[in-house]
């Protein structure tokens, strides 16, 4: 049986609130929220495989303390400019 559409965008956004670290749920979750919509069928599932990542290794890499392996690189981009834009702010 294969996941609907909105069922998939639901698992996503849980898994992007729940995550190992409360960082990291503030930042997917946040950011799961505003974008997932917006993501075509191969973005989600590329983020599907991001959130498999450590959140220690998720956190870094985004931050800036480290550098994402390539597949994940524009996704992380993406999540980092916004936090970045969002850390300003405070």
């Amino acid at each position: 049986m294969t996941e609907d559409a909105d069922a998939r965008l639901k698992r996503l956004k849980i898994r992007s609130w729940r995550r190992g670290i409360k960082e990291m749920d503030l930042i997917l979750g946040g950011w799961s929220d505003r974008h997932l919509t917006d993501l075509s069928r191969d973005e989600l599932d590329l983020y599907d495989r991001l959130l498999s990542e450590n959140d220690h290794d998720l956190y870094q890499w985004v931050s800036g303390q480290g550098t994402p392996p390539d597949p994940f690189a524009s996704l992380i981009a993406r999540i980092a400019a916004e936090y970045t834009a969002r850390e300003k702010q405070v």
